[in-house]
């Protein structure tokens, strides 16, 4: 009996794009948001797919979906990650789960106040 080899998994970071879904708890006015995650995954279509659909399970309804890579091809690209992202990242890896780091509301230009 031969035992099929398992790919390691690493973190992915990714940025969902999210629209507006009744009950999806966005603040009022807003027209969606961007969501940072850091999701396990032995490849990033498998991080990408389980993001999805945990989000889509938490009543969100993703639109777009951004790869960034992994810690290591970011930090190859030049990007800083700080001790608090690394600690995301190492959580996510550990729980095989995906991660949502940052929520930003979206909202129209058009309803936005000037800041004077």
């Amino acid at each position: 009996m031969t035992e099929k080899l398992k790919k390691p998994h690493q973190v992915y970071t990714l940025l969902v794009e999210v629209g507006r879904k009744a009950e999806d708890g966005l603040p009022e006015g807003a027209t969606g948001a961007g969501l940072m995650c850091y999701a396990s995954g032995v490849d990033e279509a498998e991080a990408v797919r389980e993001t999805v659909a945990v989000l889509k399970q938490a009543g969100l309804a993703p639109l777009d979906v951004t790869g960034y890579g992994t810690a290591d091809e970011r930090r190859a690209e030049g990007h800083e990650i700080g001790d608090e992202e690394v600690a995301l990242m190492a959580r996510a890896l550990a729980e095989n789960a995906v991660i949502v780091a940052q929520i930003e509301p979206f909202f129209d230009a058009d309803d936005a106040t000037p800041e004077d």
